[in-house]
């Protein structure tokens, strides 16, 4: 669009925005499991009503909006209470997970550049199945990422192999509870015994965990350690638009020593402007998702909390005990919450996925990487738990339908064409790729299984470029 010269009304944009949504996956049904965290109607009414009532403030300057300060204040005192944070912990708001990972990250180098300014090549040693944040981390900020390979089995980090990976140049480990992909939980407290003996700074990503696993603990699940009353834990990631159903835009970075927090806010005086005080990576903030997380923490309180946690558990349990009952399905390793993913022997994984989508299922295929298959990936929410059975008949029905049809899958084999475009990539390698394909580099087909192959067999390295490269042409027009 060109820059609109006349201006519109309300009512007809709203009309406009409206249809705009019909083009998107239809949440409210239940159907979507990914994306969305749907505590139901009066709490979402609730967190768009507090979002819209702080929108135009801005916590830029507590000072001259004290409110939305008071606010976070708040909100972070629950979560270090609920996360055994103890009484030198502190925390700031972020804007998400990411956020809340690039400011420990930050956090890690820093406090090194002080306490151990020998270090000129930090590293920053994680599992491979941490989250990708870490690494965009690692890209922003300068720290070297050494992954380390998890137990093949039960996709745990491997304490170690961890320990071994540790070298006069690490800053911090990490481990996650849980992790994102397969919804299995990192030992987060054989992990913190060895951050504590090497002398070096521990995360724990609880982005997905933090408003989770407390009340599932409470509810009398066997739930691992994982959170800041571990010993050699110093620093922990929890988000409050996940399954605490804050509005978009609320996570938390906390710490047990709170002098750390120190290390991640930028102060500047040194020009003719006004003076700038940052405790996160963003200046101008709304204080809407700040209010609206606020509103939900005390519209639920803990009962209403473990009334969702409760519901949803229980649906989980139901969907991977009938996962493992289906023939040729494997739920991988051994997830305690409500996050699990499943492969196949004997089905095309991707084509899987895409059958459920035809029959009005939205799921979230991954591609294989080291020790893990390719895989879907379930999040189950609240809104989820009606239709677990519903979703289990279609996926029953939909794996026979296509076992019946074809032969177990094979591994990948990439065409010789392709190795040898991928041995020397070529400028032009995304637009080659799309035409095998017949794509125009940014639209996506209808089915996305042949693709999801394709990509799933070619090196994650030469893959990363093939997306970024997508993605810039998607957000062009």
């Amino acid at each position: 669009m060109s820059f609109p010269a006349e201006g519109r009304s309300r009512t007809d944009l709203l009309a406009e925005l409206e249809k705009k949504k019909t083009h998107d996956v239809p949440w409210a049904e239940g159907r979507v499991f990914a994306y969305i965290y749907d505590a139901g109607p009066e709490a979402m009414r609730l967190v768009k009503e507090a979002n819209a009532l702080f929108l135009t403030e801005n916590g830029l300057d507590p000072t001259s909006f004290p409110s939305v300060l008071e606010m976070e204040r708040d909100v972070i005192a629950a979560a270090i209470d609920l996360m055994n944070g103890g009484p030198k912990a502190k925390g700031s708001m972020t804007s998400g997970g990411t956020e809340s990972i690039l400011l420990s990250v930050k956090t890690a180098r820093d406090h090194a550049r002080k306490n151990r300014p020998e270090i000129v090549a930090p590293e920053l040693v994680l599992p491979e199945t941490t989250h990708p944040a870490f690494f965009k981390a690692c890209a922003y900020f300068d720290v070297k990422p050494v992954v380390v390979p998890v137990d093949p089995s039960t996709f745990r980090a491997d304490p170690a192999a961890m320990d071994a990976a540790i070298t006069p140049n690490t800053i911090m480990i990490v481990g996650s509870a849980p992790s994102y992909a397969l919804g299995v939980i990192d030992p987060i407290r054989e992990l913190g015994e060895i951050a504590l003996r090497r002398g070096v700074l521990f995360h724990v990503d609880c982005c997905v965990g933090g408003m989770y696993l407390p009340f599932a603990r409470k509810l009398g699940h066997d739930i691992p350690d994982y959170d800041l009353s571990v010993p050699g834990v110093t620093q922990l990631s929890l988000d409050f638009h996940k399954y605490g159903y804050a509005a978009k835009g609320a996570s938390a970075i906390l710490y047990k020593d709170g002098d750390l927090r120190k290390h991640q806010i930028f102060a500047w005086s040194g020009w003719i402007g006004y003076t700038i005080i940052n405790p996160t990576v963003l200046s101008s903030k709304s204080g809407g998702p700040i209010a609206a997380c606020w509103a939900i923490l005390h519209h639920l309180g803990e009962k209403g909390y473990l009334d969702l946690v409760r519901k949803t558990q229980d649906a989980s349990e139901r969907l991977r005990e009938g996962l493992r009952a289906i023939p040729g399905i494997d739920v991988l390793g051994d997830p305690r919450m409500n996050m699990l993913s499943f492969a196949s022997r004997t089905v095309d994984i991707f084509a899987l996925a895409e059958d459920m989508k035809e029959r009005g299922w939205y799921i979230q295929p991954q591609f294989g990487f080291s020790s893990c298959p390719q895989n879907i990936h379930l999040s189950v929410g609240a809104g989820n738990a009606a239709n677990v059975d519903a979703f289990l008949t279609d996926l029953r029905e939909a794996v026979a339908q296509r076992s019946a049809r074809e032969a177990p899958p094979a591994a990948p084999e990439l065409p010789e064409p392709l190795l040898a475009l991928f041995e020397n990539p070529p400028p032009d390698l995304f637009d080659q790729l799309a035409s095998m394909i017949g794509s125009d580099g940014s639209t996506m087909p209808t089915r996305m299984d042949v693709i999801n192959n394709l990509m799933n067999a070619i090196p994650p390295s030469i893959r990363d470029r093939i997306l970024i490269e997508f993605i810039h042409r998607l957000y062009t027009r």
